[in-house]
């Protein structure tokens, strides 16, 4: 199974530790084809290619990929593109969320037939999400 993985970059990359942990145990699971979104020395400015080199490839991983993965807590309009595009060709997407009562997930997400959302508190229940939805 080849998995696309999504998380924030430049929106924000406090979460960049969790996405290590997620992307860690998604490899049991298959290939994550974007394990460079979890590296801690990836900055807010993303990688050294140009946004046009970055937006060809990631369409083409994602594309060629059998599901999506996305980490939603924190807000990203990348990671709302994509999800976007995987529902637009038919990609089994899963979105991974952590409540807080600071901020709630975007409506556009919680309210798609096409998007399965997953609520966790701890890094610890990530496992168990991928069991109910991913074939191994």
């Amino acid at each position: 199974m080849k998995i696309y993985f999504a998380g924030a970059i430049r929106g924000g990359r406090e979460d960049a530790a969790i996405y290590l942990q997620i992307v860690s145990i998604l490899a049991r699971y298959g290939t994550v084809m974007t394990e460079h979104v979890a590296d801690a020395e990836l900055g807010v400015t993303g990688e050294e290619l140009s946004d046009r080199q970055i937006y060809d490839r990631d369409l083409d991983w994602l594309r060629s990929c059998d599901c999506l993965v996305a980490e939603v807590t924190k807000p990203s309009l990348g990671v709302g593109f994509e999800i976007g595009k995987a529902t637009e060709w038919g990609i089994q997407v899963l979105c991974l969320y952590r409540p807080s009562e600071s901020h709630s997930l975007s409506a556009m997400i919680a309210g798609s037939e096409k998007v399965t959302v997953e609520t966790y508190r701890s890094v610890d229940e990530v496992d168990a999400i991928f069991a109910r939805h991913l074939s191994r």
